[in-house]
């Protein structure tokens, strides 16, 4: 069953998370140890207003077990959904940065999407990215976009087959992705 995430499903989801994004969490955490920035990845999830936030996720459940997730925001709000990341490196390091930005103003922005590996193959990922394009038309956008890795080759060739297009490529935290886009319809 698809449904919304709560903050509450932080110790069934971070975990997911991190196996999507890898070492965007620590770039997002500011932090290169992997616990320390899945304890870092988990606190931002129980709270409102970020990237990472449960208000931006559904899940797939089985049986009460969070078994997928999909985490999904406008593109004209990523710098403020990055802000709260941002302000907790300058506050812990005194450092100021900027993040690639990965979603245009004008995209519904597929963040990330991941199925526990004991699932996969069973079409979850596929209903996470069907309620997906669900919500962007539901909310009145008119272009849908995501970030596929550059050999990720059967994701790749996933989107094209539900109607994405490459308009670009992007680097972020060392990963080389596809820029794909779909319009809604």
């Amino acid at each position: 069953m698809i449904r919304t995430a709560r903050a509450e499903d932080a110790g069934q989801v971070v975990p997911l998370i991190h196996m999507a994004i890898g070492r965007i969490a620590n770039t997002l955490t500011g932090t290169t140890d992997d616990q320390e920035a899945l304890k870092i990845v988990g606190e931002f999830f129980t709270q409102p207003g970020n990237r990472l936030s449960y208000e931006n996720t559904i899940v797939y459940e089985v049986d009460g077990q969070v078994v997928g997730f999909l985490l999904a925001y406008h593109g004209s709000h990523s710098e403020e959904l990055d802000k709260p990341f941002v302000d907790r490196i300058r506050s812990v390091s005194g450092k100021e940065v900027t993040f690639v930005k990965e979603a245009h103003d004008d995209e519904y922005y597929l963040d990330s999407v991941a199925v526990n590996d004991a699932f996969q193959g069973q079409g979850i990922g596929k209903k996470l990215m069907d309620a997906f394009e669900h919500q962007g038309k539901e909310r009145g956008y008119s272009k849908l976009a995501l970030l596929v890795e550059m050999d990720n080759e059967p994701a790749y060739q996933l989107y094209v087959k539900k109607g994405y297009h490459v308009d670009g490529e992007i680097t972020v935290s060392g990963y080389h992705f596809r820029h794909m886009i779909k319009n809604c319809e």
